[in-house]
This record gives C-alpha cells, sequence and structure tokens, in this order.
C-alpha cells in the first residue's frame, strides 16, 4: 500500500488513470453501445421493446446498487482483489448470455451477473482515482473516463459488424473475452493511504454521517434524476433511427459519432473543472442542462443533418457532465469517505438507470413513436439540474476544493467546530 499525508496528484496516479480509462471503456462502453443489441433480441425473441430495454436497466440498476458492496469490501480488502473479481462475473455473464433462449435468461447473465461485476469494478476504480487526486481531480477523472467515448466510437461498429458475421451469438462471446481485460485494470490498482483515513471512522460511522449530510443528498436526488434519463439514447437512439428508415449499420455509426463528441467533451470538461474559478457543481449544472435540452429537441430532426448536428451536441454534453460529477463528490464529502460516499451515490442512482429505459421503452409502445420517451428523458436531466443550484456556495467564486482537509474531517465525524464563514462547508 502506497502511504501520503496528501493525495500525491501524479505518480503512481496516472497509472490508476490509465486503468480508469480502460475499465469504463469495457463497462459503459459496451452498456452504451448495447442498442445494437437490441433489434436483434427484439427480433429473436419475439418481445416489445419495454421488455428488451430491461436487460440493460437490469445491468445498470445492478451495478449501480451493488456499488455499496464493491465499496465495502474495497475499504477492507483494497481494491485491487475486488475489482479482479468483477472481471471474471462481468465475463463470464456475457459468455452465459450467448446461450440464452429467453429473456429470462438475458436478465439473469447480463442484467445480474454482468451487472454485479460491473459493480465490483466501477466505483473501486474511480474511488481509488479520487483519493490520488486534488487538485487536478477533474482533468483526472475526465482523462480516465474518456474511455467511455472512445469505446462507444468503436464498439458500436464493431459490435454491429460481429453480429452480422457471427450472429448475436457469436458477438456475444467475443465481448465476454474483451470483458477479460478488467482483470488487467484491477492489477494496476494500487491501495493509498491518506492523513484523513484515520479519523473519519468506519464504514459504519460513514454512511451514518453521510445520511445526515443535507447537502450529500440533494445531490443524490439530483444524480439520480439526471441517471433516469442519460442512457435512453444508447438504449432506444438506434431503434428510432430504423423507425425513421434508417438501415442498422448508418443507424449504429451515429452512435459512433456520438461517441467521438462524448469524448472530446469529457477531456474540455475535466480542463475546465479545475480552470475555472467556483464550485464543480455551476459547470455540472450547465452540462446537464444543455444535455436534457438536446435529448427533448431529437424528436424535431427529421432530415439527417439535424440529427448528426444533435448527436454531436448531445455527445459533448453528455460528456462533459460525467467528470464533473465525479468531482463534485470528494468536494461534498472529502477524500477519507468517498468509497463510502461513491458507493451510496450509485445505489440510490440505480433506482433511475433501472426505470429509464423500460419507461421510454413503454412510451413507445403506447405511442408508437419515440417523441414522448426522448421529451421525457430530457426533462428527467433538466429537473436534476434545478436541484444543482441548492448546493452549498454554488454561487460563490471560490471554489470548495480550497477548503482544507481538517474541516472535511471534522464534519465527516459530525463534530461541530467554529469557524470563519469564508472556509466552512456552510449552512448544511
Amino acid at each position: 500500500m502506497a502511504r501520503g499525508a496528501e493525495p500525491p496528484d501524479g505518480g503512481w496516479g496516472w497509472m490508476v488513470v490509465l486503468a480508469a480509462f480502460l475499465q469504463s471503456a469495457l463497462v459503459f462502453g459496451v452498456l452504451r453501445s448495447f442498442g445494437v443489441f437490441f433489434v436483434e433480441f427484439v427480433a429473436a425473441f419475439g418481445e416489445q421493446a419495454a421488455g428488451v430495454s430491461w436487460i440493460a436497466s437490469i445491468g445498470i440498476a445492478v451495478q449501480q446498487f451493488g456499488s455499496p458492496v464493491g465499496s465495502a469490501l474495497s475499504t477492507k480488502w483494497g481494491p485491487r482483489p475486488v475489482v479482479m473479481t468483477g472481471g471474471v462475473l462481468a465475463a463470464l455473464g456475457l459468455l452465459l448470455a450467448s446461450f440464452a433462449t429467453s429473456l429470462t435468461h438475458l436478465y439473469l447473465s447480463i442484467g445480474l451477473l454482468s451487472g454485479s461485476g460491473w459493480a465490483l469494478t466501477f466505483t473501486p476504480t474511480l474511488a481509488c482515482l479520487s483519493r490520488y487526486f486534488s487538485q487536478r481531480r477533474s482533468l483526472a477523472m475526465g482523462l480516465a473516463l474518456t474511455g467511455v467515448g472512445l469505446s462507444s466510437f468503436a464498439f458500436a461498429p464493431l459490435f454491429q459488424w460481429l453480429i452480422n458475421s457471427y450472429a448475436w451469438r457469436g458477438a456475444l462471446l467475443l465481448v465476454s473475452a474483451l470483458s477479460l481485460h478488467l482483470l488487467a485494470c484491477g492489477a494496476l490498482l494500487r491501495p493509498l493511504s491518506l492523513k484523513e483515513d484515520t479519523a473519519v471512522g468506519g464504514p459504519g460511522a460513514q454512511l451514518a454521517s453521510l445520511l445526515r449530510h443535507g447537502p450529500f443528498l440533494r445531490y443524490t436526488a439530483a444524480l439520480t434524476l439526471i441517471n433516469t434519463g442519460y442512457f435512453v439514447p444508447y438504449v432506444h437512439l438506434v431503434a428510432h433511427l430504423q423507425d425513421l428508415g434508417w438501415a442498422p449499420l448508418p443507424a449504429a455509426f451515429l452512435l459512433s459519432v456520438a461517441a467521438v463528441s462524448d469524448l472530446v467533451g469529457r477531456v474540455a470538461s475535466g480542463w475546465l473543472g479545475d480552470a475555472v474559478p467556483g464550485p464543480v457543481a455551476r459547470l455540472l449544472m450547465v452540462w446537464t442542462t444543455l444535455t436534457g435540452v438536446s435529448l427533448a429537441l431529437f424528436p424535431v430532426a427529421q432530415a439527417p443533418t439535424s440529427l448528426v448536428v444533435l448527436a454531436v451536441a448531445y455527445g459533448f454534453t453528455s460528456g462533459a457532465l460525467t467528470p464533473v460529477a465525479f468531482s463534485v463528490l470528494p468536494e461534498l464529502v472529502g477524500t477519507g469517505r468517498i468509497y463510502c460516499g461513491l458507493g451510496l451515490v450509485q445505489m440510490i442512482e440505480s433506482i433511475g438507470g433501472l426505470l429509464g429505459a423500460p419507461l421510454s421503452g413503454y412510451l413507445r409502445d403506447v405511442t408508437g413513436s419515440y417523441t414522448a420517451s426522448f421529451v421525457v428523458a430530457g426533462a428527467f436531466l433538466l429537473a436534476g439540474s434545478s436541484i444543482l443550484v441548492t448546493l452549498p456556495r454554488f454561487f460563490s467564486c471560490i471554489s470548495s476544493s480550497t477548503s482544507r482537509p481538517q474541516d472535511l474531517v471534522r464534519e465527516a465525524l459530525g463534530t461541530r467546530v467554529p469557524l470563519p464563514k469564508e472556509e466552512g462547508l456552510g449552512e448544511d
């Protein structure tokens, strides 16, 4: 275990960034490209859109709902063995899915088993990364999470080509083999011991303090609403384009266009998060609002040019909100509670991940088009952005990251310490 009084803001932390880059590609890059399989599952099992939508939604929900388990195990054993175990489970679920004969089999294999593996990989890796960086945290998060955009660009057409060449069963076998690389990601994680760790208490004390933490609870509610609409295009955009008469391969390619824009948005947002004065939550609100607006405009676009423009806009803004969303949390709860805090956030926001895509599929079945689906998804993001303005010092010119680590520790312990107004954590 590496030891240090403060986050090193570099060193082995850049290897952790590499690990986070690869695992984000192999977790959410696969999930966001699953719309390519969506059409195949509808045809293979003769089910409606709402039923097939539950496959990806269960996987997302289990990944997020099971995140506290990954966090607790990482607190005790370190992130390395936890992430490596998750890689085995993720690959095994996709392997078993290739033998599925009903949607129930896919719910259990991809949704439950692979989702459990993703739960053990994503949250511990990002929590470990947050502990290695302080001043350059948003940039590190942005670089790490570009793996999602880069893999989405590559995976959507790759998966479509694999389906065309080997059918969906053969394609799932190869995606399973690809997911085994999560073991290498886990091997790169080196636990870091920080000065703050001795003061925040065990998982039980951390959980109790977080549940009494007003800003944390409001932030979790905002992310839950955002999560409800965030994944809808990656499940239903290909089907929406096919409703408009697009061929499968060009429709999948539009996801790649959005993924390239997503990649640029993550890097730009990570740089801005560290460079622009003021709380990172303010940037998160801007990106979330723009993402919601672009989502709601998808049904209006009919011409290929306008759809490409919207895909670029959605990809950039949805990619930009991700690194700052993870950078806000350490500012609210401190790095000593980041494993517990991130796991709890992921668990609660899983409600949104579980309901978002099936709700959109249900609206498609009822209305006969995806118009209501995209409008409602955009409304969820706008509702989440409205809650972000209630976070402490949202309108301040001073970032929460300038608060001293010992202040965060005092609050984690529930200690009331009189502090000058400009240095405290706010009235909450």
